[in-house]
């Protein structure tokens, strides 16, 4: 009963923060509070059921291995693929990463159980678990608001669309960045007066700008030459956003703004919108579903980065916490 009436608190706190602003990552912290007290009030619950404990055995058994062993070799292998497919840079080795990562605490753990209780051993497999817990929690809280972010706008009107860049191929419009245009095309259904603002400069390895080739892309299906606006300066998300703006700004345009990026990119863009003080509704153009969980984990980390000063300030905690008790309680 308690565990029901905290999930139920932490819903309601969830739902008025974003109400009041649902570009906080805050917003994702307490939509993952409220699902773990949700998910111990169920266990409780059901846990009272003399037929249904074999099943949350077996439940819990399948999750514990989905999570330990599965998933990680999951990271691999998709940190295989990014490698093979988009270049040896470490952004794309993200995957990678985590997936051998998640195997080392898994073992470091294995290690700790199996040392007859080395106190100091367990203590850092205590720590290095804490940290990981603690990531996990929030990147799955944010994967899942995210989720629920990107359908907040999805069928708002609005005047102005900005269309944030990606990269070319020579003067090509890859994959990555045509999903976002199409996006955008299709919101102008909602309004065939919208103006388009295409962001993006041009890259050592591009032949024109990235705002040149979205331009000539958009004309090919069929948007007015006079509703596209170039931006050809920006190299960065926060660029893309403030240079796009200002250029609205400078053609009166005072109604709703639309940012289309990539679905693994717009709660990063939203929140960075907000931090500018920006009024913008981000929405997501799908992506290929090799380049997601890598994408995502970049998000994240980025993330953490914007919030450095308390997560590192929290991980510090967890890490330390442990090994402090280790020290007092060791003879």
């Amino acid at each position: 009963m308690v565990f029901g009436v905290l999930a139920l608190v932490a819903l309601l706190v969830f739902a008025a923060r974003v109400y009041r602003e649902p570009r906080r990552l805050g917003n994702a912290v307490w939509l993952g509070i409220a699902a773990v007290l949700a998910g111990l009030w169920l266990l409780v619950a059901l846990s009272g059921v003399q037929f249904l404990r074999a099943f949350l055995i077996w439940v819990a058994a399948a999750v514990a291995l989905l999570v330990l062993l599965v998933l990680p070799l999951a990271l691999i292998a998709n940190g295989v693929v990014m490698w093979r497919r988009e270049g040896r840079r470490l952004a794309n080795l993200l995957s990678l990463l985590a997936g051998v990562a998640a195997l080392g605490v898994v073992g470091l753990t294995v290690a700790a159980m199996a040392s007859g209780g080395s106190p100091w051993l367990v203590a850092v497999a205590a720590s290095v678990s804490l940290v990981a817990g603690y990531l996990a929690f929030l990147f799955i809280a944010l994967v899942a608001y995210s989720a629920i972010y990107s359908r907040l706008g999805k069928r708002a009107s609005a005047g102005a669309i900005i269309v944030l860049g990606a990269g070319l191929r020579g003067d090509k419009v890859p994959p990555l960045l045509k999903a976002r245009l199409d996006r955008a095309v299709r919101y102008r259904e909602h309004r065939a007066d919208a103006l388009v603002v295409v962001s993006g400069g041009q890259g050592a390895d591009e032949l024109v700008s990235e705002a040149e080739a979205m331009s000539g892309y958009l004309r090919e299906q069929g948007v007015p030459a006079d509703r596209i606006v170039l931006e050809d300066r920006a190299t960065t998300t926060e660029q893309n956003l403030r240079y796009s703006i200002a250029l609205l700004d400078e053609r009166g345009h005072t109604g709703k703004t639309v940012a289309v990026t990539n679905n693994y990119h717009v709660f990063r863009t939203a929140v960075l919108s907000r931090r500018l003080r920006l009024r913008v509704t981000v929405v997501g153009a799908r992506t290929a579903s090799y380049f997601v969980p890598s994408a995502f984990l970049r998000e994240f980390v980025a993330l953490l980065v914007f919030y450095r000063r308390t997560n590192l300030l929290l991980l510090l905690v967890l890490a330390v916490a442990p090994l402090v008790f280790t020290a007092l309680v060791t003879p």
